[in-house]
């Protein structure tokens, strides 16, 4: 199998660096190497296009340039605002999130015990949101900050960010979301969302892994989590990554103007996926995990007539052999698979969870290509259905 054969169903992880992107980064990556914090000609030009791109993306998603800080990713960001909230939290020692974030959310919300500050968790529903009322029922007046995604990773549900974010607003509670997945794919305006904080990443949009972006909005309680530089107004030190911003800015713009016919794509392949489902694939039952507000995210269960399912993790690998990438909610801890935690607050059964996989399509993803996907899948559950 070659790489050219591979059919790729796992956007929602990492997407290919757009040419248009990369040509944008190119003079950044060789003759163009100046230190953006150098106070030589070098180090200048370099500043200047790292601001320009800052005005550029801040214009994007309806902020101020002053209110945009880079980073290494969506995982720094997350963290970096969760710690520099604690850090001016003051008597306030609660933190909320779903328990179906992300780990870069879960992770440090958890490890805050060891500071003293307490995890909350509000529920999701069966469609895999949070509602107001349930957010407002978790409230109260030690609540320092609520953290919740707007789509989600795993199965594509969105948050209402913006009645969200005025609940927690209603009680002088700051609020911030991780927009990793929604950021370029669906529309994104801070002012809108009325969010104090919010985390992106480029290499979801095609744009190039390592570059992340934290909107903090201007006058919110927040303190720098990574030292040691005065780079990013001495909020977040350590050396600016230029062709990453400039290759940001870029994919952002692309991601913006492709928009509305992107989502048109996505709607049209996730059709043609469920119409090819119910007509080729007899050998099993499936259903959808959640209700996916987003058209390029979705998360099947595949199971028999008695409900009983398959190993999730067997059927990423065996569709891997023939040439097919796919994802699933499963983790590998200690040499022990654990079912979806998103699956999991969803309300599903562990075998459910683990008889799971996500689809997520690409800009290029064609129909062909997912009727390929289906054919495989018949095939693939053909095979390990009898071994049920």
């Amino acid at each position: 199998m070659t790489q050219d054969s591979t059919l790729y169903f796992d956007f929602a992880a990492t997407t290919p660096l757009d040419p248009e992107v990369l040509e944008a980064m190119m003079p950044y990556l060789t003759n163009q190497y100046g230190n953006a914090n150098s106070a030589h000609h070098l180090g200048q030009r370099a500043k200047v296009v790292v601001e320009d791109a800052r005005e550029q993306i801040a214009e994007l998603i309806g902020a101020e340039p002053s209110e945009i800080i880079f980073t290494s990713g969506g995982t720094e960001s997350d963290n970096a605002v969760i710690q520099g909230a604690m850090s001016l939290a003051g008597e306030k020692n609660e933190l909320v999130c779903s328990p179906a974030e992300h780990h870069a959310v879960l992770h440090p919300i958890e490890l805050s015990k060891l500071k003293g500050f307490v995890p909350v968790l509000v529920p999701i529903n069966d469609e895999g949101t949070v509602t107001p009322s349930e957010l407002n029922k978790v409230l109260s007046d030690r609540t320092a900050l609520v953290s919740l995604m707007h789509v989600n990773n795993e199965i594509g549900s969105i948050n209402d960010v913006q009645q969200l974010a005025d609940v927690c607003h209603s009680q002088g509670v700051l609020f911030h979301t991780d927009a990793v997945q929604s950021l370029g794919k669906i529309p994104v305006n801070v002012q809108d969302l009325g969010i104090d904080f919010l985390s992106g990443s480029a290499h979801k949009i095609y744009g190039p892994k390592g570059i992340g972006l934290m909107y903090v909005r201007n006058g919110s309680r927040w303190m720098p989590w990574l030292t040691g530089g005065s780079q990013e107004r001495r909020r977040r030190g350590g050396t600016t990554n230029v062709p990453g911003v400039v290759g940001f800015a870029k994919a952002l713009e692309i991601a913006i103007n492709k928009m509305d016919a992107q989502q048109a794509h996505f709607k049209l392949l996730k059709q043609h996926l469920l119409k090819e489902l119910d007509q080729h694939l007899s050998v099993c039952n499936f259903h959808i995990n959640g209700n996916p507000g987003v058209d390029h995210i979705i998360n099947l269960c595949f199971h028999n007539e008695e409900n009983k399912g398959i190993d999730g993790e067997m059927l990423l690998l065996n569709l891997d052999i023939e040439g097919i990438c796919v994802s699933n909610g499963s983790a590998c801890t200690s040499g022990a698979v654990e079912p979806s935690h998103v699956l999991m607050a969803l309300g599903c059964a562990p075998e459910q969870a683990k008889s799971s996989i996500r689809i997520s399509f690409g800009r290029h993803t064609s129909k062909d290509q997912v009727s390929t996907l289906v054919r495989s899948l018949e095939k693939v559950l053909g095979r390990m259905f009898p071994l049920v």
